[in-house]
């Protein structure tokens, strides 16, 4: 085919086509492709035709085709694009998309108005598939070119706005370009509208606004836009509000935004924004409940407001309406939806409010939602604050182990954190360790002191701390009183600000004040009402009483302020009111039957009380007679009770009546049957109270109340009807069949007649109605008693843990006793379980004195609680219980009780120290039982009539029974004989019980007679003996006290400690053996004291009643240890012995010891730290002190001697110590003077005056040095004195006669078993030795006594100072040589060598080196000394750098 032809076939195509014939179209197309393939036009109408024949994938072929044989050729991509757009090509979208940009590129420089509708179009496309940023793109292309052909304003205006409102769809979060390009376009908008002002222009303004307050980072744009706003439209609100909103989520609150509020407000004052900038303002002012009422109130009207919720949350916080600020917390979570960025901080934030607030609430539902809510923070693990609000949670929910972990964790990781000190401080004052939680709450408040809460609780650790604090609460009220400045809002602090001037200053008008304010602050608060209004009544002002009343009462909802109500009642009382009230009202309504119902009800409630305590005033006209009033007792009131439900009955007759007449009666009866009047009476009423019950049931026969009350009449035991009672319970349980009442009165029946299975399950399904009814657990308890089971003591106890119950109380108590007088179960799991780990015997100690309160006249409940205080060491409240139980029973007929009774009351006596009324007591009584017997022969040996007790237990030793009462009584009789100085006759008594059956008091009385009398054979027998019969745990104090002191009269100072730390290693929870081994170690063992310290430490920690005695054995180990304050300023011998002092102040020991400790601080102050002693001028105060407390205490006279004898010698020496050495001679001589033979007195008068002599720098004549060699030889067996006579001799050159002193001084220790003695005259013989070597005296004798007396004293101990002095023989020997620089070294580096002694080598390492020329050595020395601040050392380092 030649070209015309292809030509010729291209055009009858073409015709085809026009002519809508296809398929020749398609012929003639294939023809020319044959002749030519790449024919453009051929494969475009190929294209055409294919398409338009429904023949789309042939079409796209061929278009394709001519694409890509002609890219830049038009109508290939015009009919791509037709083929695209046609309805029936579905998934070709995007290549649509592609077309179109292809179109646009070829139109560009061509057709415009061609480009402009394919641009359209492809806006429309991608609008379609919802490609916002390409719509945004696209738009902005077309209104670009419109903009390059001058297109007019309004064209534009209408191109800008159809942009908008393609692009509102999308959402603020959608990329940031897009979000750019909608807010140009609203900008481009808004400034090319042409009626401005106008609606529209508004309405598009206000699109604008709304769509930049989505988008937080366009802050600056949103105030330009809502500036333009305001400026074009005044008196519009939208602009404003939308600023003042969003000034609210951004939490900026300059002074442009508070402009913005009040703006706002003045143009709208019901603007919801508008108020609640105005809260926002008010919180930020802390007006707290202004911003309460204005951010409430702006919510109402603008609820979607994240921010605000927020802050109207932490409003409620500053006052403390926790639960409101829990609800707020919700709607600003609601209303966040699922944020992110600084809204998901936002949400954090309230998270963490919420919790807080929760925790507030302090219950264990809202602990768990506290612990939720703090989940669904994100990052909470990593804020420290969060995890102890966590804490806390988890302390409110009792889940003391979380608390305790998160506490520890945060005092690790964040100890400067005051949430941390705070949280452990919560968890001690839960736990009631107030003493801790005091430490917890300072260390808080020293981090974040403004914190009210700190205070606040601070204050209640002081008020409830311990005795001392309770006397005197000035440190509580100094809390309080931070805390109320800190925080007016917090009611609990004023309350107890009342509670501290009610009861602690006695100044009432001030504490109704803080009351008043405490209620108005806490509406709920009913102590702090209850106080004001009782506060007000006693201080006259009624009118204020009764006006806090009627606001209480007319706020509260039914149910509700039963208080006040209660109050307002006692008001009315307290003003004659009521009895007015009541007469008026039967007076001119008797005819009304409610009325008459209730002053029935209110004079059958007595029933309950006592009846020596009923005396209530009753308006004559009730009792019948015209006028005045009339004091009705129990009986007279009961009877009125009746009669007035009987007014009642005659005026309606309701079953509801008939039954309280009958309870009426029942409640007569049973008064008269208590008060044992005739029977005759009794039977009357119960007869007329059943008649009253039937009557009752018979007019409403399905109320359970009615037939209960049936069967509790006829089950008593005056009728004894038991079928009726049992046919009435069941009723009642058929009428009501969650009955708990009736099932356990039916249990009741049952157990009283003896049917103990019946009754079991009976009880069983009353407990299973409700477990926490107390009498079905009574019921069990009795039937567990009845069988003997040991379930018994159990449920009487978990009775008493469910409330306050006669029978309870007393069958419990009753079973402790029991417990307690059986001594063979002492280490059995029952007796362990039950006393001791349940506290068994405090718990039936109050339980008991609540029963007596109720029942003062129950001899037997007396009796037990005189026993339980007896266990108790209540001596006083024993006597008084005893006393009652023996007034109870003086005119009953069982006489052996009263005489038990009073054989009680004369022990307690006796332990109380009154002899002669215990004496009076007993004799009182025929004294025929051996208990009483015993009784009265203690108390006449207390009382020191000796004889009258030996005749007294000679007569006990006629009726003895058992062998060890015999053996018990011996050896009383034994001690007194040895009160009479008879000691062969107390040994024979002694030997005579130990013949027989030894018992363990007679084989200690034997050794401790042994001991009292040195006699070490006699104490060794009986301790073997002893030993032998006393194993186990029991006495294992009183035995290893024994033993010890038997090894120390042996001589065996090793076994003293040995034999206590056997028995705490079989023993490890015992405080008191660990307190004993405290109390010896320093005497007997002084190498371990710092053990005997530990020791101390373990058994106050085990127990805080030792605290008193062995605070004062730790400081004495300490002193002993030579520990001091520059070691340690918080556990030292001075801060332990001042502990003891405050505990127990009348301990003249205590105030020896701190005479002691004084004196060392002074010694290491001016030692060690060459600075003067801050501790002088105490020695006489002390001195007297002592002297003091030992006549206040009744201490043996010894042991008086020896203490003011030590601490006289201990004040000279503190006195010579610190240079007063006028005031120590007058002493001394003033002690010689009243004790003229005491050679440790003279030696120290010798002393001083000798010490004058000294420091004259003379020469001592000979006759002065023979007459203190005389004077050490009177107290030739003290090392000190041997040592001080070496010094002298020293001092004057005496080099051989100091060293014989210091040899005889090392003598004389090793005799004593002296550690210290020993180690100081080895160390004092050396350091004479190696003065003499110093001074290069050519005498090899002295460094071999150096070497001699350093190596013995490093066999007793590691010594650094015996190795210093071998290092400086060294040094004086050898200067240069290597083994002078590495014994040296050793001492320098060497960790934990006192810095004194390392002072000394560093000096004389540093002239070693320096002779040596070693700089690098030196170097490092000099770095060392830097470290350790030794400015001798950097001195003398000047001074040979300046040399060289």
């Amino acid at each position: 085919m030649s070209n015309k032809e292809v030509k010729a076939a291209l055009k009858s195509a073409r015709e085809a086509i026009r002519n809508k014939e296809y398929k020749e179209a398609l012929k003639h197309c294939k023809a020319v492709l044959k002749q030519e393939k790449n024919n453009y036009n051929a494969w475009v109408f190929i294209g055409l035709a294919a398409a338009e024949l429904e023949q789309p994938d042939q079409a796209k072929g061929a278009y394709k085709k001519a694409i890509e044989l002609e890219p830049n050729q038009l109508l290939a991509w015009q009919g791509l694009a037709n083929l695209y757009e046609k309805p029936n090509q579905t998934d070709v979208k995007g290549d649509l998309a592609d077309v179109y940009q292809k179109l646009l590129e070829l139109y560009e420089s061509g057709d415009k108005q061609k480009w402009c509708d394919v641009c359209n179009k492809l806006v429309e496309l991608y609008h379609q598939e919802k490609k916002y940023l390409e719509v945004a793109e696209t738009c902005q292309r077309l209104i670009q070119m419109k903009q390059k052909e001058g297109a007019e304003k309004a064209e534009l205006h209408q191109l800008w706005k159809k942009m908008i409102r393609l692009l509102k769809d999308s959402t603020p979060n959608q990329d940031n370009k897009t979000e750019q390009l909608l807010l140009t376009a609203f900008e481009n908008a808004v400034n090319s509208a042409d009626t401005v002002p106008g609606e529209d222009h508004q309405n598009l303004y206000k699109d604008f606004i709304q769509r930049l307050s989505k988008f937080p980072h366009e802050t600056a744009r949103l105030e330009k836009a809502c500036n333009d706003m305001m400026a074009l439209y005044p008196t519009v609100s939208y602009p404003l509000e939308v600023l003042c909103l969003h000034f609210v989520q951004s939490g900026t609150l300059s002074e442009e935004a508070l402009h913005c509020f009040s703006r706002l407000l003045e143009m709208d004052a019901s603007s919801g924004p508008g108020i609640i900038g105005f809260g926002i303002k008010c919180l930020q002012e802390k007006k707290y409940k202004e911003a309460v009422k204005s951010l409430t109130e702006g919510l109402e009207k603008t609820s979607q407001c994240p921010a605000a919720w927020h802050y109207l949350a932490e409003a409620q916080m500053k006052i403390h309406e926790h639960r409101d600020a829990v609800l707020s917390c919700n709607q600003a979570l609601e209303a966040l939806g699922t944020p992110e960025g600084p809204s998901l901080r936002r949400k954090n934030l309230i998270l963490q409010l919420k919790a807080e607030a929760l925790i507030k609430i302090a219950d264990a539902d809202a602990a768990e939602a506290a612990i939720k809510a703090l989940e669904q923070i994100v990052d909470a693990s990593s804020d420290p604050v969060v995890l102890a609000i966590r804490g806390q949670a988890y302390l409110n929910k009792g889940l003391m182990d979380q608390a305790s972990k998160i506490s520890q964790e945060l005092l690790l990781s964040h100890p400067d954190l005051s949430e941390s000190h705070a949280l452990e401080g919560f968890i001690h004052y839960s736990q009631k360790d107030y003493e801790q939680a005091e430490r917890s709450f300072l260390n808080a408040i020293e981090r974040k002191a403004e914190t009210a809460e700190y205070h606040q609780y601070l204050g209640l650790t002081y008020w409830f701390m311990s005795d001392e604090t309770k006397k005197d609460k000035g440190k509580a009220l100094t809390q309080f009183l931070k805390a109320a400045k800190l925080d007016s809002y917090l009611g609990s602090v004023f309350c107890y600000l009342g509670n501290y001037y009610r009861d602690i200053a006695g100044d009432k008008i001030r504490a109704r004040g803080c009351y008043k304010k405490a209620f108005e602050l806490d509406g709920t608060d009913e102590e702090s009402g209850t106080a004001a209004v009782d506060l007000s009544v006693e201080l006259g002002d009624m009118d204020t009483a009764l006006t806090i009343l009627n606001e209480v009462t007319e706020k509260a909802s039914p149910g509700t302020a039963k208080w006040a109500w209660l109050h307002r009642g006692l008001y009315y009382l307290r003003t004659d009111q009521p009895t007015q009230a009541v007469a008026e009202a039967t007076k001119h309504r008797p005819d009304v039957c409610c009325l008459w119902k209730l002053l029935g009800d209110t004079c059958t409630s007595v029933h309950v009380i006592s009846p020596s305590k009923v005396n209530v005033q009753v308006l004559g006209s009730l009792l019948g007679k015209n006028a005045g009033k009339q004091v009705l007792e129990k009986t007279e009131l009961l009877r009125l009770g009746g009669r007035c439900y009987g007014r009642a009955l005659k005026l309606m007759s309701l079953p509801s009546i008939w039954c309280d007449l009958g309870i009426n009666y029942y409640r007569q009866a049973e008064h008269l049957t208590a008060m044992g009047t005739d029977m005759n009476e009794i039977s009357e009423l119960l007869d007329k109270s059943l008649q009253c019950l039937k009557k009752a049931v018979r007019l409403d026969s399905q109320n359970h109340l009615y037939w209960n009350a049936l069967g509790v009449v006829a089950s008593c035991s005056a009728i004894g009807n038991y079928a009726l009672a049992q046919h009435s319970f069941i009723k009642s349980i058929q009428a009501e069949q969650i009955n708990v009442v009736a099932w356990t009165n039916l249990g009741v029946l049952y157990l009283a007649t003896g049917n103990i299975e019946q009754a079991h399950e009976a009880f069983k399904v009353a407990q299973s109605l409700e477990p926490s009814y107390l009498l079905c657990w009574i019921g069990q308890a009795l039937i567990a008693e009845t069988i003997g089971s040991y379930e018994t003591m159990d449920l009487f106890r978990h009775t008493t843990e469910l409330s306050m119950h006669t029978e309870g109380a007393k069958g419990y108590a009753h079973w402790v006793c029991s417990t307690l007088q059986d001594k063979s179960n002492r280490n059995t799991e029952l007796y362990l379980y039950n006393i001791v780990q349940m506290n068994a015997i405090p718990a039936a100690q109050v339980l008991l004195s609540k029963y007596t309160e109720r029942n003062p006249d129950d001899a037997s409940a007396f009796t037990m609680l005189g026993y339980l205080n007896e266990y108790l060491h209540l001596k006083r409240q024993a006597a008084d219980a005893y006393e009652r139980a023996a007034s109870l029973l003086k005119n009953s007929e069982d006489t052996e009780k009263y005489n038990t009774a009073m054989q009680n009351y004369g022990r307690s006596l006796c332990a109380l120290g009154q002899y002669d009324k215990a004496i009076e007591v007993y004799t009182s009584t025929p004294l025929a039982e051996f208990d009483g017997i015993v009784g009265i022969a203690l108390a006449y040996f207390k009382k020191g009539l000796l004889q009258e007790s030996i005749k007294a237990y000679e007569k006990a030793l006629s009726v003895a029974e058992s062998e060890q009462d015999k053996a018990n009584i011996l050896t009383a009789l034994a001690i007194i004989e040895y009160k009479q100085n008879k000691v062969d006759a107390a040994k024979t008594l002694l030997f005579k019980c130990s013949l027989k059956e030894p018992s363990a008091e007679s084989l200690m009385a034997l050794c401790t007679l042994g001991l009292v009398k040195q006699d070490a054979t006699l104490a060794t027998a009986a301790l073997k003996e002893l030993l032998k019969h006393e194993k186990g745990d029991d006495r294992i104090y009183e035995r290893c006290l024994i033993a010890s002191a038997v090894y120390a009269l042996q001589g065996r100072n090793v076994e003293v400690q040995k034999e206590i730390s056997k028995a705490i290693h079989s023993n490890p929870n015992n405080p008191v053996l660990w307190s004993l081994l405290s109390r010896l170690v320093p005497q007997y063992a002084s190498l371990k004291a710092k053990g005997g310290a530990v020791a101390g430490n373990v058994a106050h920690v085990f127990d805080v009643n030792q605290g008193k005695e062995v605070l004062l054995s730790i400081a004495v180990n300490q002193l002993a240890a030579g520990c001091h304050m520059l070691e340690d300023e918080k556990n030292n011998p001075l801060k332990n012995i001042q502990k003891a002092i405050h505990l127990c102040p009348d301990n003249p020991a205590a105030w020896a010891v701190l005479m002691a400790a004084c004196h060392a601080e002074n010694t290491v102050t001016v030692c060690l730290n060459n600075t003067q002693p801050k501790r002088t001028g105490l020695e006489m105060t002390l001195v007297s002190t002592v002297s003091a407390k030992t006549g206040e205490n009744n201490l043996p006279r010894n042991y008086i001697q020896t203490l003011e004898d030590w601490c006289l010698c201990q004040a000279i020496a503190s006195l010579d110590e610190t240079g007063k050495l006028s005031e120590a001679e007058a002493l001394c001589t003033k002690g010689l003077k009243s004790c003229p033979e005491h050679p440790a007195l003279f030696l120290l008068l010798r002393q001083v005056q000798c010490k004058q002599l000294l420091q004259s720098h003379k020469e001592l004549p000979d006759t002065i040095l023979e007459e203190l060699r005389k004077t050490v030889m009177t107290s030739s067996t003290s090392v000190a004195a041997w040592q001080w006579l070496a010094k002298v001799y020293q001092s004057q050159r005496m080099m051989v006669g100091a060293e014989m002193c210091y040899r005889k001084s090392l003598q004389l220790a090793s005799q004593q078993g002296s550690w210290n003695g020993k180690l100081s005259s080895l160390l004092r013989l050396a350091m004479l030795a190696l003065e003499i070597c110093m001074a290069n005296v050519s005498d090899e004798h002295w460094p071999s006594l150096v070497q001699e007396a350093t190596t013995e004293a490093l066999k007793l101990s590691s010594c650094p100072l015996a190795a210093l002095l071998q290092a400086l023989l060294q040094y004086n020997r050898k200067m240069g040589a290597r083994e002078t620089r590495r014994m040296l070294e050793r001492l320098v580096y060497q960790p934990g060598n006192p810095e004194s002694i390392v002072s000394v080598a560093r000096w004389y390492l540093l002239q070693h080196l320096h002779a040596k020329d070693d700089y690098e050595l030196i170097d490092v020395l000099i770095e060392n000394a830097k470290a350790n601040g030794d400015v001798r050392v950097l001195e003398l380092y000047e001074k040979l750098s300046a040399s060289a």
